[in-house]
Protein backbone atom coordinates (compact mmCIF):
# COMPACT_ATOMS: atom_id res chain seq x y z
CA UNK A 1 0.00 0.00 0.00
CA UNK A 2 1.14 3.65 -1.01
CA UNK A 3 1.29 6.63 0.61
CA UNK A 4 0.98 10.30 -0.44
CA UNK A 5 0.65 13.54 1.80
CA UNK A 6 -0.42 17.00 0.12
CA UNK A 7 -0.73 20.65 1.72
CA UNK A 8 -3.85 22.65 0.75
CA UNK A 9 -6.18 25.60 1.78
CA UNK A 10 -9.02 25.24 3.94
CA UNK A 11 -11.37 26.54 1.09
CA UNK A 12 -9.87 23.66 -1.30
CA UNK A 13 -10.51 20.87 1.68
CA UNK A 14 -13.45 21.68 1.14
CA UNK A 15 -14.20 21.55 -2.29
CA UNK A 16 -12.42 18.19 -1.55
CA UNK A 17 -15.16 16.91 0.98
CA UNK A 18 -18.01 17.98 -1.43
CA UNK A 19 -16.44 16.44 -4.15
CA UNK A 20 -16.01 13.39 -2.90
CA UNK A 21 -19.31 13.83 -0.30
CA UNK A 22 -20.98 10.27 -1.89
CA UNK A 23 -17.42 8.12 -0.77
CA UNK A 24 -17.75 9.84 2.47
CA UNK A 25 -17.40 7.75 5.22
CA UNK A 26 -19.26 8.02 8.79
CA UNK A 27 -16.50 8.14 11.08
CA UNK A 28 -14.15 11.03 11.05
CA UNK A 29 -10.60 10.86 12.90
CA UNK A 30 -9.61 13.25 15.49
CA UNK A 31 -8.56 16.82 13.92
CA UNK A 32 -9.93 15.66 10.74
CA UNK A 33 -12.40 17.25 8.25
CA UNK A 34 -13.17 14.15 6.47
CA UNK A 35 -12.74 10.88 5.36
CA UNK A 36 -13.85 9.05 2.47
CA UNK A 37 -12.64 6.07 0.51
CA UNK A 38 -12.72 6.51 -3.53
CA UNK A 39 -10.59 5.34 -6.61
CA UNK A 40 -9.05 2.82 -4.69
CA UNK A 41 -7.70 4.39 -1.70
CA UNK A 42 -8.83 6.34 1.20
CA UNK A 43 -8.49 10.16 1.65
CA UNK A 44 -8.29 11.92 4.78
CA UNK A 45 -8.15 15.64 5.05
CA UNK A 46 -6.86 17.52 8.26
CA UNK A 47 -7.76 20.72 9.77
CA UNK A 48 -4.51 21.22 9.63
CA UNK A 49 -4.60 21.87 5.74
CA UNK A 50 -2.86 18.02 5.52
CA UNK A 51 -4.63 15.54 3.38
CA UNK A 52 -3.38 11.80 3.45
CA UNK A 53 -4.11 9.52 0.55
CA UNK A 54 -3.63 5.52 1.61
CA UNK A 55 -3.83 2.78 -1.12
CA UNK A 56 -2.36 1.80 -4.36
CA UNK A 57 -3.87 4.45 -6.20
CA UNK A 58 -2.91 7.09 -3.85
CA UNK A 59 -0.37 9.21 -5.65
CA UNK A 60 -3.13 9.42 -8.77
CA UNK A 61 -5.74 10.72 -6.45
CA UNK A 62 -3.56 13.23 -4.67
CA UNK A 63 -2.33 14.15 -8.51
CA UNK A 64 -5.65 16.01 -8.89
CA UNK A 65 -5.31 18.45 -5.81
CA UNK A 66 -1.58 18.77 -5.59
CA UNK A 67 -1.80 19.71 -9.41
CA UNK A 68 -4.51 22.29 -10.02
CA UNK A 69 -2.86 24.19 -6.56
CA UNK A 70 0.22 24.49 -7.41
CA UNK A 71 -0.92 26.15 -11.21
CA UNK A 72 -3.57 28.39 -8.97
CA UNK A 73 0.07 29.35 -6.88
CA UNK A 74 1.94 30.25 -10.29
CA UNK A 75 -1.10 31.65 -11.96
CA UNK A 76 -3.71 33.24 -9.59
CA UNK A 77 -4.99 35.65 -12.19
CA UNK A 78 -6.14 32.37 -14.65
CA UNK A 79 -9.09 31.25 -12.75
CA UNK A 80 -11.74 28.95 -14.45
CA UNK A 81 -14.07 31.64 -14.94
CA UNK A 82 -14.22 30.74 -18.75
CA UNK A 83 -16.89 28.45 -18.10
CA UNK A 84 -18.92 30.92 -16.18
CA UNK A 85 -22.47 31.12 -17.41
CA UNK A 86 -22.62 35.09 -19.14
CA UNK A 87 -24.92 37.29 -17.61
CA UNK A 88 -27.97 37.05 -20.20
CA UNK A 89 -28.29 33.14 -20.31
CA UNK A 90 -31.33 32.74 -18.98
CA UNK A 91 -32.84 34.42 -22.30
CA UNK A 92 -30.71 31.97 -24.65
CA UNK A 93 -31.62 28.77 -26.52
CA UNK A 94 -29.68 26.41 -23.85
CA UNK A 95 -29.31 22.48 -23.57
CA UNK A 96 -29.49 22.00 -19.36
CA UNK A 97 -28.23 18.52 -18.16
CA UNK A 98 -28.64 17.49 -14.42
CA UNK A 99 -28.88 13.78 -12.46
CA UNK A 100 -30.62 12.51 -9.68
CA UNK A 101 -30.62 9.86 -7.49
CA UNK A 102 -26.41 10.33 -6.51
CA UNK A 103 -27.28 10.49 -2.64
CA UNK A 104 -29.87 7.85 -2.82
CA UNK A 105 -28.60 4.40 -0.79
CA UNK A 106 -31.68 2.80 -3.58
CA UNK A 107 -31.91 3.44 -7.20
CA UNK A 108 -30.30 4.29 -10.22
CA UNK A 109 -28.78 7.56 -10.86
CA UNK A 110 -30.58 9.03 -13.91
CA UNK A 111 -29.06 12.15 -15.86
CA UNK A 112 -31.28 14.27 -18.54
CA UNK A 113 -29.95 17.17 -20.84
CA UNK A 114 -33.01 18.83 -21.87
CA UNK A 115 -32.56 21.88 -24.62
CA UNK A 116 -34.79 24.38 -24.32
CA UNK A 117 -35.31 27.22 -26.96
CA UNK A 118 -35.51 30.88 -25.98
CA UNK A 119 -39.06 31.23 -27.01
CA UNK A 120 -40.31 28.22 -25.35
CA UNK A 121 -39.13 30.06 -22.33
CA UNK A 122 -42.49 31.55 -21.44
CA UNK A 123 -44.58 28.37 -22.15
CA UNK A 124 -42.13 26.48 -19.30
CA UNK A 125 -42.49 29.21 -17.29
CA UNK A 126 -47.00 28.36 -17.43
CA UNK A 127 -46.37 24.72 -17.08
CA UNK A 128 -44.72 25.44 -13.84
CA UNK A 129 -41.39 24.20 -14.46
CA UNK A 130 -38.80 25.17 -11.75
CA UNK A 131 -36.36 23.68 -9.49
CA UNK A 132 -37.26 19.90 -8.48
CA UNK A 133 -36.55 21.06 -4.87
CA UNK A 134 -39.38 22.43 -4.99
CA UNK A 135 -41.54 20.39 -6.05
CA UNK A 136 -43.37 17.02 -4.68
CA UNK A 137 -43.48 13.50 -6.78
CA UNK A 138 -46.94 14.23 -7.53
CA UNK A 139 -46.05 17.98 -9.11
CA UNK A 140 -42.87 16.23 -10.73
CA UNK A 141 -45.18 13.73 -12.83
CA UNK A 142 -47.58 16.04 -13.97
CA UNK A 143 -45.03 18.91 -15.36
CA UNK A 144 -42.65 15.78 -16.66
CA UNK A 145 -45.64 14.20 -18.77
CA UNK A 146 -45.98 17.85 -20.59
CA UNK A 147 -42.18 18.38 -21.03
CA UNK A 148 -41.79 14.87 -22.17
CA UNK A 149 -43.98 15.87 -25.28
CA UNK A 150 -42.96 19.65 -25.34
CA UNK A 151 -38.99 19.69 -25.93
CA UNK A 152 -36.10 17.29 -27.04
CA UNK A 153 -34.23 15.80 -24.15
CA UNK A 154 -32.05 12.36 -23.46
CA UNK A 155 -32.41 10.16 -20.46
CA UNK A 156 -29.29 8.07 -19.64
CA UNK A 157 -29.88 5.40 -16.44
CA UNK A 158 -26.88 3.86 -14.29
CA UNK A 159 -28.56 1.25 -12.82
CA UNK A 160 -27.26 0.06 -9.26
CA UNK A 161 -25.77 -3.50 -10.97
CA UNK A 162 -23.51 -1.12 -13.44
CA UNK A 163 -23.29 1.34 -11.02
CA UNK A 164 -21.62 -1.20 -8.40
CA UNK A 165 -19.53 -2.76 -11.23
CA UNK A 166 -17.77 0.57 -12.27
CA UNK A 167 -17.35 1.47 -8.41
CA UNK A 168 -15.67 -1.67 -7.42
CA UNK A 169 -13.19 -0.77 -10.14
CA UNK A 170 -12.17 2.42 -8.52
CA UNK A 171 -13.99 4.43 -10.83
CA UNK A 172 -15.62 7.67 -8.47
CA UNK A 173 -19.36 8.95 -8.69
CA UNK A 174 -17.79 12.11 -9.44
CA UNK A 175 -16.59 10.13 -12.74
CA UNK A 176 -19.25 8.43 -13.50
CA UNK A 177 -21.24 11.27 -13.48
CA UNK A 178 -19.31 13.09 -15.75
CA UNK A 179 -19.00 10.63 -18.47
CA UNK A 180 -22.89 10.37 -18.22
CA UNK A 181 -23.59 14.21 -18.56
CA UNK A 182 -20.99 14.23 -21.11
CA UNK A 183 -23.32 11.48 -23.08
CA UNK A 184 -26.51 12.96 -22.42
CA UNK A 185 -25.56 16.02 -23.92
CA UNK A 186 -23.68 14.36 -27.22
CA UNK A 187 -27.05 12.15 -27.53
CA UNK A 188 -29.12 15.25 -27.62
CA UNK A 189 -26.99 17.24 -29.64
CA UNK A 190 -27.44 14.52 -32.18
CA UNK A 191 -31.30 14.40 -31.60
CA UNK A 192 -31.30 18.55 -32.35
CA UNK A 193 -29.14 18.67 -35.61
CA UNK A 194 -28.34 20.51 -37.45
CA UNK A 195 -29.76 23.35 -34.94
CA UNK A 196 -27.42 24.56 -32.59
CA UNK A 197 -27.64 25.45 -29.24
CA UNK A 198 -26.59 28.56 -27.91
CA UNK A 199 -24.73 26.97 -25.40
CA UNK A 200 -24.66 24.18 -22.55
CA UNK A 201 -25.60 24.80 -18.65
CA UNK A 202 -24.28 22.16 -16.57
CA UNK A 203 -25.32 21.78 -13.01
CA UNK A 204 -22.09 22.09 -11.39
CA UNK A 205 -20.94 18.93 -9.42
CA UNK A 206 -17.48 19.46 -9.86
CA UNK A 207 -14.93 21.91 -11.09
CA UNK A 208 -14.65 22.07 -14.52
CA UNK A 209 -11.23 21.24 -14.97
CA UNK A 210 -12.12 18.16 -12.90
CA UNK A 211 -14.97 17.38 -15.13
CA UNK A 212 -13.03 17.85 -18.54
CA UNK A 213 -10.44 15.54 -16.93
CA UNK A 214 -12.97 12.55 -16.34
CA UNK A 215 -14.13 12.93 -19.36
CA UNK A 216 -11.04 12.28 -21.68
CA UNK A 217 -10.64 9.95 -24.08
CA UNK A 218 -14.34 10.90 -25.00
CA UNK A 219 -15.81 12.64 -26.97
CA UNK A 220 -16.87 16.53 -25.48
CA UNK A 221 -17.29 20.21 -26.08
CA UNK A 222 -15.94 22.76 -24.69
CA UNK A 223 -17.07 26.04 -26.44
CA UNK A 224 -20.21 27.28 -24.98
CA UNK A 225 -20.06 25.23 -22.39
CA UNK A 226 -21.01 26.33 -18.67
CA UNK A 227 -21.02 25.33 -15.43
CA UNK A 228 -23.00 26.54 -12.27
CA UNK A 229 -24.03 25.45 -8.85
CA UNK A 230 -28.20 25.83 -8.15
CA UNK A 231 -28.19 26.21 -12.32
CA UNK A 232 -31.58 25.22 -11.87
CA UNK A 233 -32.47 28.89 -11.21
CA UNK A 234 -30.80 30.27 -13.72
CA UNK A 235 -31.94 28.46 -16.81
CA UNK A 236 -35.13 26.25 -17.50
CA UNK A 237 -33.03 23.87 -19.59
CA UNK A 238 -31.96 22.85 -16.15
CA UNK A 239 -34.97 23.03 -14.52
CA UNK A 240 -36.75 20.58 -17.23
CA UNK A 241 -33.85 18.37 -17.02
CA UNK A 242 -33.65 18.00 -13.23
CA UNK A 243 -37.64 17.22 -13.08
CA UNK A 244 -37.19 14.63 -16.06
CA UNK A 245 -33.91 13.20 -14.24
CA UNK A 246 -36.48 13.03 -11.12
CA UNK A 247 -39.43 11.38 -13.02
CA UNK A 248 -37.78 8.80 -14.38
CA UNK A 249 -36.18 7.99 -10.54
CA UNK A 250 -39.26 7.81 -9.42
CA UNK A 251 -40.13 5.08 -12.04
CA UNK A 252 -37.33 3.34 -11.35
CA UNK A 253 -37.95 3.40 -7.47
CA UNK A 254 -41.10 1.75 -8.38
CA UNK A 255 -39.71 -1.11 -10.28
CA UNK A 256 -37.11 -1.46 -8.00
CA UNK A 257 -39.82 -1.68 -5.28
CA UNK A 258 -41.60 -4.65 -7.07
CA UNK A 259 -38.70 -6.21 -6.96
CA UNK A 260 -37.80 -5.81 -2.96
CA UNK A 261 -41.31 -6.71 -2.27
CA UNK A 262 -41.94 -3.44 -0.23
CA UNK A 263 -41.62 0.66 -0.87
CA UNK A 264 -38.30 1.73 -0.59
CA UNK A 265 -37.86 4.71 0.82
CA UNK A 266 -35.27 7.57 -0.66
CA UNK A 267 -32.29 9.40 0.51
CA UNK A 268 -29.83 7.47 2.92
CA UNK A 269 -31.02 8.31 6.50
CA UNK A 270 -32.24 5.53 9.28
CA UNK A 271 -35.41 4.24 7.50
CA UNK A 272 -33.25 3.26 4.21
CA UNK A 273 -31.07 1.40 7.00
CA UNK A 274 -34.49 -0.45 8.31
CA UNK A 275 -35.87 -1.16 4.88
CA UNK A 276 -31.99 -2.50 3.73
CA UNK A 277 -31.93 -5.14 6.74
CA UNK A 278 -35.43 -6.00 6.26
CA UNK A 279 -34.43 -7.16 2.30
CA UNK A 280 -31.44 -8.93 3.99
CA UNK A 281 -33.72 -10.68 6.21
CA UNK A 282 -36.21 -11.85 3.40
CA UNK A 283 -33.73 -12.03 0.27
CA UNK A 284 -30.41 -11.87 1.01
CA UNK A 285 -27.46 -9.47 0.72
CA UNK A 286 -27.57 -9.96 -3.03
CA UNK A 287 -30.73 -9.19 -3.65
CA UNK A 288 -30.24 -5.75 -1.56
CA UNK A 289 -26.86 -5.29 -3.55
CA UNK A 290 -28.70 -5.38 -6.91
CA UNK A 291 -30.98 -2.49 -5.33
CA UNK A 292 -28.54 -0.06 -4.04
CA UNK A 293 -25.23 1.71 -3.73
CA UNK A 294 -23.66 -0.96 -2.51
CA UNK A 295 -20.68 0.95 -1.14
CA UNK A 296 -22.57 3.71 0.71
CA UNK A 297 -22.59 2.92 4.54
CA UNK A 298 -25.92 1.96 4.69
CA UNK A 299 -24.84 -1.39 3.40
CA UNK A 300 -22.83 -2.08 6.82
CA UNK A 301 -25.71 -0.72 9.00
CA UNK A 302 -28.42 -2.63 7.34
CA UNK A 303 -26.24 -6.03 7.87
CA UNK A 304 -25.66 -4.99 11.48
CA UNK A 305 -29.45 -4.10 11.84
CA UNK A 306 -30.22 -7.59 10.28
CA UNK A 307 -27.88 -9.50 12.75
CA UNK A 308 -29.64 -7.89 15.87
CA UNK A 309 -33.04 -8.69 14.68
CA UNK A 310 -31.39 -12.06 14.59
CA UNK A 311 -30.05 -12.25 18.35
CA UNK A 312 -26.23 -11.85 17.44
Amino acid sequence: MSNAVIKIDQPTILKMKSYYSADSGAKVPPGAVFTAKSNGCTITAYKSGKVLFQGNRASEEAEKWSKPEQKTTKKPSKPLTVFSPPPNISTLSIIGSDEVGTGDFFGPITVVAAYVKKEQIQLLQELGVKDSKHLNDKQITSIAKDLLVTIPYSLLILHNEKYNQLQSTGMSQGKMKAILHNQAINKLYDKIAPEVPDGVLIDQFAEPAIYFKHINGHQYRTENTFFSTKAEGIHLAVAAASILARYSFLKEMDLLSVKAGMTLPKGAGAKVDEAAAAIIAKKGESTLKSLTKFHFANSQKAKKLAMKKKGF
